[in-house]
């Protein structure tokens, strides 16, 4: 474990110097003083750095850190490294909401989408809970949640073959992408941030819930109330990100975990941490997808599915 000086210094000049990259690199490389000079009107690389590079940096940065505080919030609360929103199914139930208002109402606004992702993803999270309970075993929640999530998907592809002709917009959203994404959807995605400080709000309280109830009563928390607000927060930070990129898998079980071996588990720094963890790992996922075969690109949703897949085999075998 590193100091978590040390890991918020380092965290910092790296995630400057991938944003950097990520603004120098893609279809066209550019320099570094063509870059800075992106950012001005009479630059002749004012588009490329301002209106596309630029917010879809910032946007992968946003959305890598509130994924993965959505999924360090699930897990400190359920107390179960197996817990995430994509493996409970959380994930899949906004995408399903949002693929139903894309495709039953293909004239509908979509400043709506985060909205109804968001209810989508209350719903999964409200279903996995009655399912499961408040003292589920990991292996419990783990193999619910991923049936639910599957149930979630088969009805994703029923609905695209139901409703062919509303199914691009569909496509193109559930790839898990920040493709085509720039300045008005980083704009509806900055109310949801308000979620982030109350999410680190509650890092003394799950501390104490890793006590156990018992003792965490004793100390003065409520945990079901705790478990709620968690809950919510993580669920609407989920939803709203899914709302916006689609379903980008795994970000949220991967980074808190790599955060948690860095500099340990307690809140007061983990939270924070798995902030700075999420932003690199998207950042570099999308980055990757962009520069592997320019001009064409792959969903960075796929890349963060390449890293997390065999991770999540590999917790599943190290904590039977």
């Amino acid at each position: 474990m590193i100091t978590p000086s040390r890991f918020f210094l380092f965290s910092t000049l790296l995630l400057v110097f991938l944003a950097l990259t990520s603004l120098s690199f893609g279809a066209v490389s550019l320099s570094f003083l063509d870059v800075i000079n992106g950012f001005f009107e009479d630059s002749e690389h004012y588009f490329t750095i301002h209106e596309y590079r630029l917010p879809r940096t910032l946007l992968a940065i946003v959305v890598g850190a509130m994924m993965a505080l959505s999924g360090a919030l699930v897990q400190g609360v359920i107390r179960n490294p197996l817990a995430s929103p994509d493996v409970l199914g959380v994930s899949h139930g906004a995408g399903l909401a949002a693929v139903l208002y894309m495709t039953f109402l293909p004239d509908a606004s979509t400043n709506w989408l985060p909205e109804v992702a968001l209810v989508g993803g209350l719903l999964a999270a409200i279903v996995l809970w009655l399912l499961c309970g408040t003292s589920s075993s990991a292996i419990k929640l783990a193999i619910t949640g991923v049936a639910m999530a599957a149930l979630y998907g088969s009805a994703i592809d029923f609905v695209l073959l139901v409703k062919p002709l509303e199914v691009n917009n569909a496509l193109l959203w559930l790839t898990g992408s920040l493709w085509g994404r720039g300045w008005p959807q980083l704009t509806s995605l900055l109310p949801w941030l308000l979620l982030i400080p109350l999410g680190l709000g509650l890092a003394k309280h799950l501390n104490l819930i890793d006590l156990g109830d018992d003792s965490a009563v004793c100390l003065g928390t409520k945990p079901n109330i705790i478990r709620l607000i968690s809950l919510a927060t993580a669920v609407g930070l989920t939803a709203s990100c899914v709302a916006i990129c689609g379903p980008i898998g795994f970000l949220g079980l991967i980074a808190p975990h790599l955060t948690r071996r860095l500099i340990g588990g307690r809140h007061q720094v983990l939270l924070p941490a798995t902030l700075f963890v999420g932003a690199l790992l998207l950042v570099i996922a999308d980055l990757v997808a962009r520069t592997i075969n320019p001009p064409i690109e792959l969903p960075a949703g796929l890349m963060t599915a390449i890293i997390g897949a065999p991770y999540f085999l590999w917790l599943l075998f190290s904590l039977r």
